[in-house]
């Protein structure tokens, strides 16, 4: 797929401009994976599916404060820190290029899920990295391997989705398609239906849940991966033990009473690396069996995702733990690896669709709802948010920052020195262009939109929060600065 733009010519990435045929491309109804799978679930007792994150952040540290790729800088400055990682990182990025090949030419039927931040992706082409790029290409477009590897969709710089400016969620959202597009091509891209949240963060505010999920939807989306304790059944209580291992239907409801829905993968237990380093989902799916689902009973899926580079474990004994499962799968077969979209689509096979599965909400909604029936209300913005504000004064539990994969890290409080600039350049950034494009949709193919764009995109990434005051969110100021000046 080549931009309007040279991405070459301006420096910059393509992240825009092609909004209408990246839609046609991505808003389809063709199978996946089902003609090609070799899995049949009457066959198997149980599975799992495993997924790498992989992430660096875009920083303002190259010469005279351009942007550059965190890897780079680590590469330029070994002695800081961790930074003596950053070439076994390098590895951790490609190698999935060599362990699948490796796997398949040996007889085995392996599977990954891949994750990477636009800004990754963006950095490895800034470095010259073109053989981690190669090796990707390679199980992304081989029709050898393309079958046990599903990229899923994310936000284009690792924005997390409950303190995003609600306008900007979709400009992410297109953003990475845009991008990954122009790296492995257009029928790579029809094959995204799965999407990983950055910090597996879910908002749970009723309207930017919904303009999150209604943004997916219009982007193609057919799934997302949830953290288990980020959702709720409909009645407040928390997900049963056994529908963990099972697709449940997400449902949405707004302040103006609309709804929506869409299919969730439930990632089970925390954060920690090992889980997929050690390949625990593996064996925890080795000690469960089918379950029923739609009148039938189908195997369980123990879904999983994990940083693919940070962590001694991750970096060392992922290799170790990952390839001889495979070889012990071969041999066995009772338990396999899924992609999600292959179980899914499985499923439908079977005659199993979204409603048959069991159903959850955001957590903390049932409270909302339930205030307002209380009150005897209808769901209107204006008893929303008075539910709201009254369970935020009598109910220390109750907020609507969202959850994601650890709840001791709040993503909004303490950061308003960042949050605040983000919301104020997003509102400038809407000020000038929303009117422009909606009379001229060929705006967001010149250079000026794409750079204001970049900088606003940058602007959201979650390092700039994560890693604390000091640094970090010095980074974040001059990119504000910056793209405050590419909207003078």
């Amino acid at each position: 797929m080549v931009s309007t733009l040279s991405p070459q010519a301006t420096q910059l990435p393509n992240i825009c401009g092609q909004e209408q045929e990246i839609s046609e491309i991505v808003n389809h109804s063709e199978k996946i994976f089902l003609d090609r799978s070799d899995l049949n679930l009457d066959q198997v007792k149980a599975g799992f599916a495993c997924a790498l994150h992989m992430h660096q952040p875009t920083i303002p540290a190259g010469t005279d404060g351009a942007l550059i790729c965190n890897l780079q800088h680590m590469m330029e400055n070994p002695h800081d820190g961790d930074n003596h990682n950053a070439t076994v990182f390098a590895w951790c990025y490609s190698r999935m290029g060599e362990f699948i090949p490796e796997l398949v030419e040996a007889g085995c039927s392996p599977r990954i899920m891949l994750d990477y931040s636009g800004n990754l992706l963006w950095g490895l082409r800034q470095m010259g990295r073109e053989d981690v790029l190669d090796n990707l290409k390679k199980i992304t477009t081989d029709a050898r391997y393309q079958p046990y590897v599903e990229w899923l969709g994310t936000m284009w710089s690792h924005a997390v989705a409950p303190s995003t400016p609600i306008p900007d969620l979709k400009l992410q959202i297109q953003a990475w398609q845009h991008y990954f597009a122009e790296i492995f091509g257009v029928e790579a891209l029809k094959r995204v239906k799965g999407f990983s949240p950055p910090e597996m963060h879910l908002p749970n505010h009723p309207d930017t849940l919904f303009e999150y999920i209604k943004a997916l939807k219009e982007c193609g989306y057919r799934w997302l991966l949830v953290q288990e304790h980020s959702v709720e059944r409909l009645d407040g209580s928390g997900l049963h033990h056994d529908d963990k291992y099972l697709p449940n239907r997400l449902v949405v409801k707004n302040s103006r009473g609309e709804e929506i829905s869409i299919t969730a993968l439930i990632k089970t237990q925390g954060s920690d690396t090992k889980l997929v380093a050690q390949m625990q989902p593996y064996y925890e799916a080795k000690s469960r069996d089918r379950q029923q689902l739609g009148g039938q009973a189908v195997p369980c899926l123990v879904s999983q995702i994990a940083d693919g580079e940070n962590g001694g474990v991750m970096m060392n004994e992922f290799p170790g733990g990952y390839l001889p499962a495979w070889h012990d799968i071969k041999n066995d077969g009772s338990v396999v690896g899924f992609n999600g979209t292959e179980y899914l689509e499985l499923l439908e096979a079977k005659g199993i669709t979204e409603a048959d599965y069991p159903v959850c909400q955001a957590v903390g909604q049932a409270k909302i709802w339930t205030r307002l029936e209380a009150e005897n209300q209808g769901v209107t913005p204006e008893t929303v948010n008075q539910a709201i504000a009254y369970l935020n004064e009598h109910d220390h539990q109750f907020h609507v920052d969202g959850a994601s994969w650890t709840n001791d890290l709040s993503w909004v409080k303490g950061y308003e020195n960042v949050l605040e600039p983000m919301n104020e350049l997003s509102a400038k950034f809407h000020e000038k262009y929303d009117r422009l494009v909606a009379e001229d949709p060929s705006v967001t193919k010149t250079e000026a939109y794409q750079r204001s764009l970049l900088y606003l995109l940058l602007v959201e990434t979650s390092c700039f929060r994560y890693w604390g005051q000091g640094t970090w969110t010095d980074y974040a100021r001059k990119l504000y600065s910056d793209g405050l000046a590419s909207l003078a």
